[in-house]
């Protein structure tokens, strides 16, 4: 009898627990905790409206330089931020200097947004062409972080979805 309660007790308990499901993070350049948060200006999984303005904020335990990709539902990616360069610290993109707006496009569902930060400065661009799933997607970061010792790079993911 006492099982029963005990049984009832915790499937009531979990009945009320949310699960949330996050884009794959488990990356082959972090890991050396240089990103410490990166989340959009709504938090991790929020929504915005198509044409709704999104601000990203990362924050890095040293000075360095940071790239940001956004990977689509649809499996097009592109580079929303090139190796600029940011003081330890939180900074927010686009930045006032920047003199652009992030406004997010069709298609709707999962936006990835994806950080790269190097303790140098690139000495390459890294380019984006056609589309993406998680193998070629992570294969591109990786490649592109292979020059720099694990202890001078990483790279986080977030994700907001567009309706």
């Amino acid at each position: 009898m006492r099982t029963a309660i005990l049984l009832g007790s915790l499937a009531l308990g979990l009945s009320a627990c949310t699960v949330t499901v996050r884009p794959n993070v488990g990356l082959q350049g972090s890991g050396s905790n240089l990103i410490t948060g990166l989340r959009p200006d709504r938090g991790e999984g929020s929504t915005y409206a198509v044409g709704e303005a999104v601000r990203v904020s990362i924050t890095t335990r040293a000075p360095g330089y940071v790239t940001l990709l956004a990977l689509q539902s649809n499996g097009n990616a592109s580079v929303l931020v090139r190796n600029a360069y940011v003081q330890a610290g939180t900074t927010t993109f686009p930045r006032a200097s920047d003199g652009v707006t992030f406004n997010v496009a069709e298609p709707r569902g999962l936006q990835r947004v994806r950080a790269i930060f190097t303790r140098v400065r690139p000495t390459t661009d890294l380019v984006l062409r056609g589309t993406y799933d998680n193998g070629r997607w992570n294969a591109e970061s990786d490649a592109y972080l292979q020059p720099y010792n694990t202890a001078d790079r990483d790279v986080q993911e977030t994700f907001l979805y567009i309706r």
